[in-house]
Parts: structure tokens; C-alpha cells; sequence
């Protein structure tokens, strides 16, 4: 994936730190410290912020500073409904525009993610997952939709759903069938791999949400 500014760089970058559980829910991002750790120019890094701020990613609290924004379980399912109607709109489009190289690294991003799932590597498997998505996403040249679905991303606790026993094992295996559609050209079993992954995570989301026990007032 390329980048325009040093801004987008940035805040690609925290996206996925956000999505894979490396910057956790509720914490403090420091400007001084993404800059530092980009080897970057603070101006970037405070631009990405309030990119971030406008699509949901992040908020701006009083005496706080920027802090990763909550997910709201309550507006999952509503999230879910938007997030198959968008993201298979890219996918439609992704598949028309897909070059064989762009197959070989959509299948090279798979077998990391699976790699990492082998070796436990929680982080790597939800920074993955991203990648996963984020890149079959861009090749549809919509960059309209991929920003709305990035906004529904931010409220979608996708460090919750790879948290769940045995998900990420599942989520390759759709995430395979995806990739077979995808290759073969084949758009009516590419739309039904997706929408059945996606409504798969909804699925065991809801199901570990009902099982929490929930802390008393």
C-alpha cells in the first residue's frame, strides 16, 4: 500500500496498532512517542491524530489527551449489517482490478497470518488480519467506501473477536475460501466467503458477549 502524505503513513500505522490490540482500548497515545518511534516530525503524527479523532479511532479528552476509543458492543450488530453491504461492494470491485501479483500477495499476507497463528502470536494475528483486509480492500480503487468501512472498523472490536478460543484458526480457514473465490474470479462464491466470514465473527462475538459475566454497578 502507498501513501500521499506522511499523515496517512501515520495514521495507517496506528489504525492497525489500534485494530491488533498493540495501542489497547482506553489508552494514551503520546504525539512525542509515535513520532519518536516513526522517526518522524511531531506535525505528521498531530495530523493523523485528528484523522483518527474524525473517523472514531480516537478521542480527544480534556486533561487527558488522545486516548483509543471504547467499542460499543450495543451498536455491533448494526455494524455488522453495514460492514457486509461495504465490504462487499469493495470486494466486487477488488476482483475486476486484480492483478496475479496482487493474488500472490493477498495469498503471501494469508500464510503469515497463519504463521502467527501457529506460533500464538496474538498481536501479529490481529495486525494480520488487518493487513488481510486493508489490501484485498484497496484494489478496489474506491477510496469513498474504504474510508466509511474504516470508520465502521473503529467502533468493531476486532481485539475481542481474536481473543475468542479458536477464532483466528477459523478465521484463516474463511479467510482461505475468500482468497480461492478471489483467484478463481469466481464473484458470486467470493461475496458469499466474505459475508459468511464476517457474519462468522458477529456470530462468536455475540455468543462471548452473552457468556460474560457482567461486573455489578
Amino acid at each position: 500500500m502507498t501513501f500521499k502524505t506522511k499523515e496517512e503513513y501515520v495514521a495507517e500505522y496506528l489504525r492497525e496498532g489500534i485494530l491488533s490490540g498493540r495501542f489497547p482500548r482506553g489508552s494514551r497515545l503520546k504525539q512525542a512517542e509515535v513520532a519518536q518511534h516513526l522517526n518522524l516530525s511531531i506535525t505528521p503524527v498531530r495530523e493523523a491524530f485528528r484523522i483518527l479523532e474524525a473517523e472514531g479511532y480516537v478521542l480527544n479528552i480534556t486533561h487527558r489527551g488522545v486516548v483509543v476509543a471504547p467499542f460499543d458492543a450495543g451498536a455491533t450488530r448494526e455494524i455488522t449489517e453495514l460492514r457486509i453491504l461495504l465490504e462487499s461492494r469493495l470486494v466486487s470491485a477488488a476482483l475486476h482490478n486484480m492483478s496475479p501479483g496482487d493474488i500472490a500477495q493477498l495469498k503471501r499476507i494469508e500464510r503469515d497470518f497463519e504463521r502467527a497463528i501457529a506460533k500464538a502470536d496474538r498481536p501479529q494475528v490481529r495486525a494480520l488480519n488487518y493487513r488481510f483486509h486493508s489490501f484485498l480492500y484497496s484494489l478496489a480503487r474506491q477510496p469513498q467506501t474504504l474510508h466509511f468501512v474504516q470508520v465502521l472498523w473503529a467502533k468493531y472490536p476486532f481485539d475481542v473477536i481474536h481473543a475468542i478460543r479458536g477464532r483466528p484458526g477459523r478465521a484463516a480457514r474463511e479467510h482461505a475460501r475468500i482468497v480461492k473465490a478471489m483467484a478463481a474470479g469466481n464473484e458470486k462464491a467470493a461475496l458469499a466467503a466474505l459475508r459468511s466470514h464476517i457474519a462468522a465473527g458477529w456470530e462468536e462475538l455475540d455468543g462471548h458477549l452473552k457468556r460474560k459475566p457482567r461486573k455489578s454497578p
